[in-house]
C-alpha cells in the first residue's frame, strides 16, 4: 500500500486534469446511425466504472434519460453525474452533475445546466440557448455574473451525446471525422471524431461487436501524443459507449460500461 500512496502523490497535479478531462469526455461523446427506430428513450440508464493503469479505482459516472416539459416545449431531460471513490477519493474529491433540456425532434439543447465540484474547484452554472436571437445566456451563480454570447448551431456538452447518436455513420471509412462545435463555458469550441473501424470487443457481458472512434486532443503533459483517447462504440441499434481508454504519459486511464437498463433496443452479444 504505501508504493501505492507515494505513486499517487507524485502524480495528484496529473491526476486532477485527467480526472476533470475523462468526465468530460464521457459525458460528451457516442455515434449513432440515422434510423426511423429510436437510439434511445425516456427510462434508458447507464453506469460506467473508471480505473487507473487497469487496477485502481478511480471513480464512476451515470447517464439518465427522462421526460419532461420546458416553456411548454417537450423535451428529453438528460443528467450525467461522476464521482470519484476508493483510494482517488482521499486525494482529490470530484462531484460532478450535468444536464441538458433537449428539443425531443431536433435535438437541440434549449438549457444546460452544470455543477461541479472537482477537488475544490467548483462551478455551477445555467445556459439558456435562444435560436430566434442566435445567442447563449450564460448564468454564472458563483461568480454572480451573466455573460450573452452569440452563437451558431452548438451543442452543450450533454447534447453532443444524444445528438452524435442520431448521426448516420453507416457509409463511414476509417481516417473519416466527424466535426461539429460545442459550447462549454461561455466558449464555443471545435470538436472532432475520427472514425477506425470496426472491432469485436470482450466486455463483462460478453463479445460485442463495436465501433471504434477516437477524439483528437492536444498532446501535451498529461498525453502521449494527440490521439491518445479511444472509444468503442456498440454496433447495435443503441450506439452506447462500452468503453473510453486514454493512453497517459504515465499508465492509462479506462472506463467500461458497468451495468444497463431501460434501452430502446435489444443489447447484442455475439454467441461463438
Amino acid at each position: 500500500m504505501e508504493w501505492i500512496l507515494s505513486f499517487l502523490f507524485y502524480k495528484f497535479e496529473n491526476m486532477k486534469k485527467i480526472t476533470l478531462l475523462f468526465f468530460t469526455i464521457l459525458f460528451s461523446i457516442t455515434i449513432s446511425s440515422q434510423e426511423k427506430t429510436p437510439v434511445f428513450k425516456e427510462g434508458e440508464w447507464l453506469r460506467f466504472k473508471m480505473s487507473y493503469s487497469g487496477f485502481l479505482k478511480a471513480g464512476n459516472a451515470t447517464l439518465t434519460v427522462e421526460k419532461d416539459s420546458l416553456n411548454g416545449k417537450e423535451v428529453f431531460h438528460v443528467t450525467g453525474k461522476g464521482w470519484t471513490t476508493g483510494i482517488i477519493k482521499w486525494f482529490f474529491k470530484v462531484n460532478d452533475n450535468y444536464q441538458s433540456y433537449i428539443d425531443v425532434t431536433t435535438g437541440k439543447p434549449y438549457l444546460f445546466k452544470r455543477k461541479i465540484n472537482e477537488g475544490g474547484y467548483k462551478k455551477h452554472q445555467n445556459t439558456h440557448f435562444n435560436y430566434v436571437k442566435n445567442t447563449a445566456h450564460v448564468q454564472d451563480f458563483k461568480n454572480q455574473r451573466d455573460t450573452i454570447i452569440p452563437i451558431g448551431n452548438i451543442q452543450d456538452m450533454m447534447s453532443t451525446f444524444y445528438y452524435l447518436r442520431n448521426y448516420d455513420v453507416s457509409a463511414m471509412k476509417p481516417g473519416e471525422e466527424i466535426a461539429l462545435d460545442m459550447f462549454m463555458d461561455a466558449q464555443v469550441y471545435p470538436f472532432k471524431l475520427r472514425f477506425l473501424g470496426t472491432e469485436i470487443l470482450k466486455t463483462r457481458f460478453g463479445k460485442i461487436k463495436t465501433y471504434r472512434f477516437r477524439p483528437l486532443v492536444q498532446a501535451g503533459r498529461i498525453f502521449k501524443e494527440n490521439e491518445s483517447l479511444t472509444i468503442w462504440i456498440t454496433a447495435d441499434d443503441n450506439k452506447i459507449p462500452i468503453k473510453l481508454k486514454a493512453n497517459l504519459s504515465v499508465g492509462s486511464l479506462r472506463a467500461e460500461l458497468d451495468a444497463y437498463k431501460g434501452l430502446a433496443n435489444s443489447f447484442k452479444i455475439i454467441f461463438d
